[in-house]
C-alpha cells in the first residue's frame, strides 16, 4: 500500500479481532517504522510505551470510559512525551553528524528551550503526535487497523503505568485487525473553513 492510499483508507476503528496475535516481527517493524517520525532537533523527544500484559490492558480500559478496542486490539502503544529531552547530550541524536556540527548544536538546543516550560511541553506533545501519526500510517500499510484514543483518565492511566516524573501522556494508540467497519467517514469541514493564505 503506497502512503497517498494509506491516508485515505485509514480510518479510526473501535472493533478489532480479541485473538489476533501480532508476530514479534510485525511488532518490531511498527516500531523501527515510527522511529522515523521527525522530531525537533532530532531529539526524538517521544516515548512509546508497548502494553500487551492483559490484566494491565484490562485496568486501562476501566480508566478509559470501557472502551473494549484497549483490551481488543493486538496492541495498545501509549505515546508519552519527554520534557528533558532537550538537556541530553547531542551526540545522542547526531551521533551521525561531524563533530562542529554536535559542538553547535548543544548550545543552540539549550538557549532554544531554556527556560521555556511551556514550548518544551508543547514541543513534547508535537513530537509524540508526529510519532502517533507515523505508527497509525505504518500499521495500516502493513495491513493494521489503529484508532487514537484521548478518551481516558490520564491521571489513572499514568498512576498504572507507572510513568515517571519528566514526561508527560500524550494519548493512547491500540492496533490491531479490523472486527467491524468504521461509520461512514465524518464530514469534513470546507476549505473556506480551514485553510488560510498568507495571513488570517
Amino acid at each position: 500500500m503506497n502512503t497517498l492510499d494509506a491516508i485515505e483508507t485509514r480510518r479510526s476503528i473501535k472493533h478489532y479481532d480479541p485473538e489476533h496475535v501480532m508476530p514479534e516481527e510485525d511488532l518490531a517493524e511498527l516500531i523501527r517504522l515510527t522511529k522515523l517520525a521527525p522530531s525537533s532537533f532530532n531529539m526524538q523527544n517521544y516515548r512509546l510505551l508497548v502494553v500487551r500484559d492483559k490484566e494491565l490492558r484490562a485496568q486501562i480500559r476501566a480508566a478509559a470510559w470501557d472502551q473494549a478496542h484497549v483490551t481488543d486490539a493486538s496492541v495498545l502503544f501509549i505515546l508519552c512525551g519527554d520534557i528533558n529531552s532537550h538537556l541530553a547530550d547531542p551526540s545522542d541524536y547526531w551521533s551521525h553528524a561531524p563533530q562542529e556540527v554536535q559542538d553547535m548544536l548543544g548550545p543552540m538546543i539549550k538557549t532554544f528551550y531554556e527556560g521555556k516550560d511551556q514550548l518544551i511541553r508543547d514541543e513534547a506533545i508535537r513530537s509524540s503526535a508526529l510519532a502517533g501519526m507515523t505508527l497509525m500510517l505504518a500499521a495500516k500499510g502493513m495491513g493494521y487497523d489503529s484508532c487514537p484514543m484521548v478518551g481516558f483518565d490520564p491521571e489513572k492511566v499514568s498512576e498504572l503505568i507507572k510513568l515517571p516524573d519528566g514526561y508527560v501522556l500524550s494519548f493512547m494508540v491500540p492496533v490491531g485487525k479490523l472486527a467491524k467497519d468504521a461509520w461512514d467517514r465524518g464530514a469534513r469541514l470546507p476549505d473556506e473553513k480551514v485553510v488560510a493564505y498568507d495571513t488570517f
